[in-house]
């Protein structure tokens, strides 16, 4: 929001010729105000890309560590708002939609083969550089309030490292 201050000063203080009709500095005024919202806006609203492999570091499913051989042997793929996973020879293929704009951020997952297959899967994630965090609802029902996976309750919380390809 600085650089609409920064323009509006700008012309204000600019001083125009007294034969230049109001009409046309108040229309630049409203243009260049409203080109530095909207890349403002932009560049705000502008989500990190997930696109790539990434491997599980910790994961934890209702309260307790997932099982370290069963960990290992995950990996995940996302490219183009489509993912697969890959549970030893086990795969489950599907779609997920990223909302950057809420805090913390949401993802809704859709499996269309595998054992998700049919399934709605909320999530939310935070991404920083090369790794993600994600917390999924395996209940399928609202989205977690927080990156916990409390005992009793079908979160699967997983921090991932990308895989340097």
């Amino acid at each position: 929001m600085r650089w609409v201050s920064v323009a509006s000063t700008f012309l204000l203080e600019r001083e125009f010729d007294s034969r230049t009709p109001m009409f046309p500095k108040l229309a630049l005024a409203l243009f260049l105000t409203l080109s530095f919202t909207l890349a403002i806006s932009a560049a705000d609203n502008k989500q990190e890309s997930i696109d790539g492999t990434w491997l599980p570091e910790t994961a934890e499913l209702a309260g307790k560590p997932f099982p370290e051989e069963i960990r290992k042997s995950i990996k995940l793929v996302v490219k183009d708002n489509k993912y697969t996973v890959n549970i030893g020879k086990a795969v489950d293929e599907g779609t997920l939609e990223l909302n950057g704009a809420t805090k913390p951020k949401q993802m809704d997952i859709t499996g269309s083969q595998g054992p998700n297959k049919g399934k709605k899967i909320p999530a939310i994630y935070e991404i920083d550089g090369d790794t993600l965090k994600v917390c999924y609802n395996l209940a399928g029902e609202e989205y977690p309030k927080e990156f916990k996976s409390p005992e009793g309750m079908a979160l699967y919380l997983v921090t991932y490292k990308r895989a340097k390809e």
